[in-house]
Formats: structure tokens, C-alpha cells, sequence
């Protein structure tokens, strides 16, 4: 009779237990995602003349310029301050699915 192959820690790597392992995590993960759907976060440049707020999932939902940057003609520069707080509120967005996703991408399965 064969052996089945052994994990880290003696764990059976053909066992239903993987199998359902590997299922709840894939639930906590779909769950997770969901989440981050919903969940807002923000990047802004030029002291907050240009904001963005971004989701989890990072698409971005608005864009906000104060009026007077458009009132001054530099084109130039507003476009860096939009390009800047995109930027950011995509980064932002990074972090916060890194710190929901994070912890499951560390369970490591047992082989």
C-alpha cells in the first residue's frame, strides 16, 4: 500500500481536511474582496486641492478640484496634482486590500 505524501508537520496531504481548508479560505478570500468594494479611501495633493477617493478594489470614484486651481490656468500643474493624488489614493488602496487580504494569504496551507 502506498503512503500517502506527508506536509509540514506530518499532515496528510490527500486528506479532506486540505480539501476543506482550502475551501474556507477561498470563502474568507471572496469575502474579503466583497468587502473591499465597499470600503472608501483617499488621496489628495496640493495641501488637498486636488482629492480622490478610491475603493478597496481600487476604482476610483471621484475626483475633486478646489475651483481656484482651475481659475489660475496651469494646466501643467494640475495635472500633476491629479496624477499625485491619484496616485496616492490608489497606493491607499493597496494598503488597505493588503491589510484585509494579508491575513489570509499568511494562513500557508499544510503542504
Amino acid at each position: 500500500m502506498a503512503k500517502r505524501p506527508k506536509g509540514p508537520g506530518g499532515s496528510d496531504l490527500g486528506g479532506r481536511g486540505v480539501m476543506q481548508q482550502i475551501q474556507q479560505l477561498q470563502e474568507q478570500m471572496l469575502k474579503a474582496q466583497e468587502e473591499l468594494k465597499s470600503e472608501v479611501v483617499s488621496g489628495s495633493a496640493g495641501g488637498g486641492a486636488v482629492t480622490v477617493e478610491v475603493t478597496g478594489d481600487q476604482r476610483i470614484l471621484s475626483v475633486s478640484v478646489d475651483p481656484g486651481l482651475i481659475e489660475d490656468g496651469d494646466q501643467e500643474l494640475l495635472q500633476d496634482l491629479i496624477l499625485a493624488a491619484v496616485n496616492q489614493g490608489l497606493e491607499e488602496s493597496r494598503k488597505l486590500a493588503e491589510s484585509k487580504l494579508g491575513p489570509l494569504a499568511g494562513q500557508g496551507l499544510p503542504f
